[in-house]
């Protein structure tokens, strides 16, 4: 029983540190994409208040647009 207990504790322990390890690097992750969507919103507020550079931004803003192809 006293096998069992400490094979279940170290399963355990070792799943608790790869939790951590996880948690870690998902904060670490989530500040990157806020960072990444502050800057792309930044480009976005930029690009929309001067239209001479906005129409390069919004020909690439919408990659899935629905309007058909004409060929």
């Amino acid at each position: 029983m006293d096998k069992l207990n400490s094979h279940l504790f170290w399963k355990n322990y070792c799943i608790i540190n790869e939790n951590e390890r996880l948690r870690r690097k998902a904060q670490q992750l989530n500040q990157e994409n806020q960072a990444l969507l502050s800057e792309l919103k930044q480009k976005l507020a930029k690009g929309r208040s001067n239209p001479e550079q906005g129409s390069s931004l919004s020909s690439t803003a919408n990659p899935n647009n629905d309007e058909p192809s004409k060929s």
